[in-house]
């Protein structure tokens, strides 16, 4: 495996995108083979293209996280602010 191709089966492991579109995650691999060993210029050009194409379409239809995001971190660092005001002993206690 190439430079490209191992980065991009990382990312396909990742988002777990090839559970809903395998045939579109085996284009990604195949593109980013293809990468690796370009034949010249216009055709390492011409996959990156597509490969870009490709992934974001992949990124798509990635199913979400259920933890790990914008709001979760918010909720918890809520959470860890509250607790801290808990254990902290009332004024006259």
């Amino acid at each position: 495996m190439g430079a490209v191709e191992d980065k991009i089966t990382e990312e396909i492991a990742q988002l777990r995108s090839d559970e809903i579109a395998p045939g579109l995650a085996q284009v990604a691999l195949r593109l980013a083979r293809s990468m690796d060993d370009p034949g010249g210029q216009t055709a390492l050009a011409n996959a990156a293209t597509a490969l870009r194409a490709v992934m974001v379409e992949l990124r798509k239809l990635a199913p979400v996280g259920e933890e790990g995001d914008g709001v979760d971190d918010i909720a918890r660092e809520r959470a860890e602010r509250r607790a801290r005001l808990r254990a902290v002993p009332a004024a006259g206690e």
